[in-house]
């Protein structure tokens, strides 16, 4: 139940947060594509890496029971991409210390009510939209490193058990059959020698 609970938040986070970023990383790309212009690296890796783990987020989300048994590989694969995103995320580093918007002083705004005037500064401010775009992209893809280092660590931890209850379960029913297997051949071998031992009577007549 604990590991149902957390995984499948988890997944749905994962999958919240990754379908605006491959969106918004997708603009860049096209763009450059119709500019017929190369791609930057720290674009185009966060890229591959947010459709790949969006794609593995929605195949283990709808195939949980799948998952559930396969644990293991589950943690593997995150592991994985964990890795893969804090690559990404590094990549794209130099957009942390960009400031995507920037304040300007407009006209001054006057304001009649009544018999009173109000009067004070105006400030226009200005929105770069692809900073902003690859700014919250970043932002996105931390968020993601750390929601795959929690669901490695869950599905580790679930397969664990699993292991352990498969060893535990195969060793039980082992030692059942054996059991069984002894108690039969004790039982087959005792009535051979009480057949065995048993004297035969000769009636003459």
């Amino acid at each position: 139940m604990f590991f149902a609970l957390i995984f499948v938040c988890n997944r749905i986070f994962q999958i919240v947060t990754l379908i605006p970023t491959m969106g918004m990383l997708a603009w860049f790309v096209d763009g450059y594509n119709k500019a017929n212009a190369l791609t930057p690296i720290s674009i185009l890796v966060l890229f591959i890496v947010s459709v790949i783990a969006l794609a593995w987020a929605l195949f283990t989300l709808f195939s949980y029971h799948r998952s559930s048994a396969n644990a293991f590989f589950v943690g593997i694969v995150d592991i994985l991409i964990f890795g893969a995103l804090i690559a990404a995320v590094y990549e794209l580093r130099g957009i942390a210390d960009v400031d995507c918007t920037s304040v300007s002083k407009s006209s001054d705004w006057t304001y009649h009510l009544g018999d009173v005037t109000v009067t004070g500064s105006g400030y226009d401010w200005k929105t770069d939209k692809p900073c902003a775009m690859l700014k919250a992209s970043w932002a996105f893809g931390i968020i993601n490193v750390i929601l795959f280092f929690v669901t490695a660590l869950v599905a580790f931890g679930h397969g664990d058990r699993l292991t352990a209850y498969d060893r535990k379960h195969h060793h039980s029913s082992r030692s059942h059959h054996s059991s069984r297997h002894s108690h039969r051949s004790r039982s087959h071998s005792g009535s051979r020698h009480s057949h065995r031992s048993s004297p035969h009577r000769r009636v003459y007549v």
